[in-house]
């Protein structure tokens, strides 16, 4: 749990995200489309990803891909994000956090 927050708190903007995942594939792409240049974490491919996977449903999240961080908080899933992002109060939100300067 310790590295996951490591992780987390690393940039203004993480992603834990599977190579095999449809919707981790579209939420990296929008926040790629922002001009947000995300630290992204596959955990298909890295050592510890299936631990850090389960660090990820400790905290509550579910499914664990794909997770996103603003700020070192936790948005969510790909439902939060594109919600946030319909009702325009994402990229606001990615400003407060230093994320994107538009």
């Amino acid at each position: 749990m310790e590295k996951l927050q490591k992780m987390i708190l690393e940039k203004s903007v993480v992603i834990f995200s599977k190579n095999s995942c449809c919707m981790s594939h579209t939420i990296k792409t929008l926040f790629l489309d922002l001009g947000v240049n995300p630290t992204i974490y596959e955990l298909d491919e890295i050592n510890r990803g299936k631990e850090i996977e389960h660090a990820l449903a400790q905290l509550g999240c579910s499914p664990t891909v794909p997770v996103v961080f603003i700020g070192g908080q936790l948005v969510g899933g790909a439902n939060q994000v594109m919600s946030l992002h319909l009702n325009r109060s994402l990229i606001p939100m990615l400003k407060r956090a230093g994320a994107l300067w538009l």
